[in-house]
């Protein structure tokens, strides 16, 4: 090994530190915690090694309720929040006035505290002895009957989640996006032009290869994103998610360590490197796509 190679690793001796502390060690603890049976905090003691924990977790009602949501609200939520922050920002690309105004009106709810905006979609959609609330104003302009999106059915409790959780992720996307489209060479553009190319062929062939990566980049964050999804539950239904049908995974392992049914940490633990292989597979599928459509390149043909 030479000079500069010993350098580069010292560079690199406080990062790899800090992962190996921060993240290694603690995935490997969890690990271990899910394969011992009854194990207690207090006596810092279990009864049994094996697959015991998996199989509780995976018959638990409570945990198969979380993973349909989950997988709802990754389902609905990325794909919509990535196309619509695709269109918003190919719409700001293409204007000149005010181009600034806009993008800061678009950013402005991931600044925003997420229990804020929770509380605000309460009072939209909440039905109380009061108040049908807005929404529900709204859809009786066109004969719909009130409905009760915080306390009511399965899929009008969904339904304002994964409304929710567009609205809180998409500003970032548009933000990552809109620089995105700005980064991309203005010369494929104009010799497009020149070949009387049309706009919507500029678009699919030169402008979504060239911004790829951001895309792949995006839609990966927003499944490992949505995955982790919790305190936009939370904010929307409060905190015994259990009892309202809207807990994921994320809060399923939260319930486990701290919640009224708490105090299993194996429980827990087996919950938490279930999710972590879902995301881990998922992530890799997303990857295996990505390369392979990158591999196109650019065709204005």
């Amino acid at each position: 090994m030479d000079r500069y190679s010993r350098k580069a690793w010292l560079y690199l001796l406080p990062a790899a530190a800090l992962l190996a502390v921060f993240l290694v060690y603690p995935v490997i603890d969890v690990l271990i915690y899910s394969f011992e049976e009854g194990f207690n905090f207090a006596s810092q003691s279990y009864w049994g090694v094996g697959l015991y924990n998996y199989s509780y977790v995976l018959h638990d009602p409570y945990f198969l309720q979380a993973v349909q949501n989950t997988f709802v609200l990754v389902i609905i939520t990325v794909p919509i929040s990535t196309g619509l922050a695709l269109a918003i920002s190919a719409a700001l690309a293409s204007i000149r006035p005010l181009r600034n105004l806009y993008q800061t009106i678009y950013f402005l709810p991931y600044v925003t505290n997420t229990l804020a905006v929770g509380l605000v979609f309460m009072v939209l959609f909440q039905k109380t002895e009061y108040t049908d609330g807005l929404v529900n104003l709204m859809l009786e302009w066109f004969g719909a009957g009130p409905i009760d999106f915080i306390n009511g059915p399965h899929w009008a409790k969904m339904f304002v989640l994964c409304f929710y959780t567009i609205w809180v992720v998409m500003p970032f996307k548009i933000l990552v996006l809109t620089g995105a489209l700005a980064s991309v060479n203005p010369d494929y553009y104009k010799a497009a032009r020149v070949d009387g190319t049309s706009r919507r062929r500029i678009f699919f062939r030169i402008t979504l290869p060239m911004i790829s990566p951001m895309l792949v980049y995006l839609v990966i964050t927003g499944f490992i994103g949505a995955f982790k999804a919790y305190s936009d539950a939370v904010a929307l239904f409060g905190t015994d998610l259990n009892a309202a049908g809207m807990n994921t995974i994320v809060g399923y392992v939260y319930d486990m360590l701290y919640g009224d049914s708490g105090g299993y940490p194996s429980y827990a633990s087996a919950a938490a490197i279930i999710l972590f292989v879902i995301v881990l597979t998922i992530t890799c599928i997303n990857l295996l796509i990505s390369r392979r459509v990158s591999e196109g390149g650019v065709h204005i043909q």
